[in-house]
């Protein structure tokens, strides 16, 4: 007979069809990011021209950091993506490298590149 707690943890466990899923996700947001990370260097302004007035070169500045830090964060994506990938051909996708308590489906639905359970994450953030 199966006790709550082996319930429990079987609902939080990474089967092979639950990675598959997790898989075409990863390789679909991959797929995404690197379209975007790919073509946002076309789309960053030059700095502004000493020809334009105060409020455009303004502008024109302010935008261009927005997109050097939006192209930044793209490629931290890609990176934690590609870890992700990399931990389930080890065998280690699912499982918290903190606490080594498995993370739940929810939370690997929501952001399947983490690295950490919600209660660790919660831990480092605070």
């Amino acid at each position: 007979m199966r006790n709550g707690r082996q319930d429990e943890i079987e609902e939080l466990m990474v089967n092979v069809r639950d990675l598959q899923r997790y898989k075409q996700l990863l390789l679909a947001k991959r797929d995404e990011s690197s379209r975007v990370h790919d073509g946002a260097e076309a789309f960053v302004p030059r700095a502004a021209e000493l020809d334009g007035d105060l409020i455009d070169s303004a502008s024109a500045d302010a935008e261009a950091e927005l997109q050097v830090r939006l192209h930044q964060t793209d490629g931290r994506l890609l990176k934690a993506i590609e870890d992700a990938l990399a931990r389930m051909r080890a065998g280690t996708f699912g499982i918290c490298e903190r606490c080594k308590q498995p993370i739940s489906k929810a939370r690997l639905e929501a952001v399947p590149w983490t690295r950490l359970c919600r209660g660790c994450k919660e831990l480092r953030s605070a």
